[in-house]
């Protein structure tokens, strides 16, 4: 049994060793405090010097991928050039190869044309009962110089197709061709058994059968529409291949596999100067 006096002394004593106790763990907490401090500050130093290993490793991975990335990106440029360049070579190819296509339609055209010019001059000729002499005496006279300080004297012109006595055209003969040719074209229209029958003029034949019906191709016993692929053969030269765009009434529009476009007129394909096939491949 204790007293008052005993258990205030020993309260006491428990105040004062647990105030201790508190001071020991302030004092070992301050310090324990400076020393990660100063371990931290050390690290720093390391880090800030290039020598930590926790530092270095990272480092050294990050350099690594720095060096593959920029490795993959130099791949990558070398490959987009390569390919931009290969589609210049490419738009350069076919601008050409559309340049000689459409050189090639062009000179048919104009060659198509000259001959029907020809043909119906031809026609013209034959259906004219004139003799040669007329005519070549207009070409004489086309082609000679007039003197500017001679007279000017009118060569009579007769009629060879009239009995005598002659008649007298104060005309220039190219005034008389053109007035001859519209009264014998006039006669044949309206009195075809008071001109003298004219042999027929030989026309020129279609080697092959080829005509347009709404938007579709008839040609030699087969029909061709938009959008299929066909073959193109031409004399001397190696066949395309090609997709019909659009079917006109006297030209077909197809499409190359490089892109370029052109167009094939009915007419060739009659004359036999191109041919077309339907291409299964």
């Amino acid at each position: 049994e204790m007293d008052d006096e005993d258990c205030e002394r020993r309260r006491m004593e428990c105040l004062d060793e647990m105030s201790n106790l508190e001071k020991q763990f302030t004092d070992l907490k301050d310090q324990l405090y400076k020393e990660r401090l100063s371990q931290v500050d050390a690290k720093l130093q390391e880090v800030i010097a290039g020598k930590a290993p926790e530092y270095l490793e990272p480092l050294a991975a990050l350099q690594e991928n720095m060096q593959i990335r920029t490795k993959v990106a130099g791949i990558y440029r070398e490959l987009c050039l390569e390919s931009v360049k290969n589609k210049y070579e490419c738009e350069i190819q076919a601008s050409r190869q559309h340049c000689e296509s459409e050189k090639l339609l062009l000179y048919d055209t104009v060659q198509s044309e000259l001959e029907e010019k020809i043909r119906r001059l031809e026609e013209d000729r034959h259906s004219i009962d004139i003799t040669s002499e007329l005519w070549n005496d207009e070409l004489q006279s086309r082609k000679k110089r007039k003197d500017p300080f001679s007279p000017d004297k009118k060569k009579p012109v007769f009629s060879l197709t009239f009995p005598r006595p002659y008649i007298v055209y104060m005309l220039q003969d190219l005034d008389i061709l053109e007035d001859w040719t519209t009264i014998r074209k006039a006669m044949a229209t309206l009195g075809p058994h008071r001109v003298k029958p004219e042999p027929p003029v030989k026309l020129e034949k279609h080697l092959h059968s080829a005509r347009s019906e709404e938007g579709r191709l008839y040609y030699d016993g087969e029909w061709y529409g938009r959008g299929q692929t066909i073959c193109i053969d031409k004399k001397d030269e190696c066949p395309t291949s090609a997709t019909i765009t659009t079917i006109n009434h006297d030209e077909v529009w197809f499409k190359r596999p490089d892109g370029s476009k052109s167009k094939l007129y009915i007419s060739q394909l009659q004359k036999g100067k191109y041919s077309i096939k339907h291409n299964h491949n």
